[in-house]
């Protein structure tokens, strides 16, 4: 199991790895919290964690929170190599919110709208 200090350097590696424009105006940096973070429209089972979310604020900037708590959840079962790539699968999600929100595009936006209306449509069909 990856603890959150194993998890922090991971993120401070995969960090390094990407290119220095990336961080253009990302002022708050990268946050990595031990947090459980469940989707506001999650089932009652709980099963639509957040990982991550990019925030950009008129009062706090822009910024990338990890949560650690709803990785450990999820992907705590892994071994930390197969840990650390969902890990940046996530950090480069949120780095595309990022850069698309300083482009002026939505599109990561839309395909992930897109994505929580399948789930709702699935939510709204009776569990057996």
């Amino acid at each position: 199991m990856v603890t959150i200090e194993e998890a922090g350097a991971m993120l401070d590696e995969i960090a390094q790895e990407l290119p220095a424009d990336f961080y253009n105006q990302l002022n708050g940096g990268i946050l990595l919290l031990p947090d459980v973070k469940t989707h506001e429209e999650a089932r009652d089972s709980g099963d639509l964690y957040i990982m991550g979310e990019y925030t950009h604020s008129p009062t706090l900037g822009r910024y990338i929170t990890i949560y650690f708590g709803s990785f450990e959840l999820i992907y705590g079962h892994m071994p930390p190599r197969a840990f650390r790539a969902q890990l940046k699968r996530v950090l480069v999600h949120e780095f595309t919110h990022h850069l698309e929100s300083l482009a002026g595009d939505r599109s990561l936006e839309r395909k992930d709208e897109r994505d929580m209306e399948r789930y709702r449509s699935r939510k709204e069909r009776p569990l057996k």
